[in-house]
């Protein structure tokens, strides 16, 4: 634990929270999805979920796992949580959430967490309206025989968006792409590719779902197809089933600079609801 001078602390948070934790991540669903999927593990070993305590009582979360998911914190309990991940190895690749919560806390981390670094400050935040476009009737939930196929789709749309590959840090990517295809929550829509096999042609997953709001993610074209309208009928496609089957807000986030991509979620129904911001570790 951390105590800051006003007698307020920093703790890893244990099950006896897990009532506070979810009423308060519940204040704001959609901003708050990533650490929300977190909260079934509370007092399952030792938690990643931490919390500012006051007198017994939950103020704000910080879940602290392979992301930094700050949610609804001030800047002096930013201050705190700061000190106690610094005083602590590093456990996290990645800092996401609103954007004046992680660019506020990243100041407060940037000259200890030093090394290559990518900021991206402004991220739309996004939430499907009224599906203004005709659904792709081909696109479809991907099942645990197209695993596969989807993998190099996955990878590519990975490697493209942060930098890497990721199957070059082991098997945990993949195990992933193989775990959202098992569950339904990756979409795919195929067809037959220059060399005359079937291949993903377009893809986009539930990344996180919890609380009635599925959060997209890996959102991907063939590079030979973009611009010839196919991500905007495919995506009216994703809002439909995940609606239908998963949850009934479908929320995403966007780079700013990704002017291609905020037009086709435009032309589908999206609208924004408020500003996320990564810093990439």
């Amino acid at each position: 634990m951390f105590w800051g001078s006003s007698g307020r602390k920093v703790t890893r948070l244990s099950g006896r929270y897990k009532n506070a934790v979810l009423e308060h991540l519940s204040k704001d669903p959609v901003a708050s999805v990533l650490a929300a999927v977190h909260i079934d593990t509370l007092g399952l070993g030792s938690s990643r979920m931490l919390g500012v305590v006051e007198s017994g009582e939950l103020q704000n979360t910080v879940w602290y796992g392979a992301n930094m998911v700050p949610v609804g914190t001030n800047h002096a309990d930013r201050l705190l949580y700061a000190d106690y991940v610094l005083g602590r190895p590093r456990e996290s690749s990645s800092i996401v959430g609103n954007s004046d919560e992680v660019l506020d806390l990243w100041e407060m981390l940037r000259m200890s967490w030093f090394g290559p670094v990518e900021v991206r400050a402004s991220q739309p935040s996004l939430v499907a309206g009224d599906i203004a476009v005709d659904p792709d009737p081909t696109v479809r939930p991907a099942t645990i025989d197209d695993a596969p196929m989807v993998a190099p789709a996955a990878v590519a749309m990975f490697t493209e968006e942060v930098g890497y590959d990721p199957t070059a840090y082991g098997p945990g990517y993949i195990s992933r792409v193989y775990e959202l295809c098992r569950l339904g929550h990756s979409f795919i829509r195929t067809g037959i590719g220059p060399d005359g096999t079937e291949r993903v042609e377009f893809k986009a997953d539930v990344g996180a779902c919890y609380n009635g709001v599925a959060q997209i993610q890996g959102v991907w074209t063939a590079p030979d197809l973009r611009g010839s309208g196919i991500a905007t009928g495919a995506m009216a496609a994703v809002v439909e089933h995940v609606r239908k089957n998963i949850a009934p807000t479908v929320s995403l986030y966007v780079n700013s600079y990704n002017h291609a991509a905020l037009k086709v979620y435009d032309r589908v129904g999206f609208t924004q609801v408020g500003e996320f911001a990564t810093v990439l570790l």
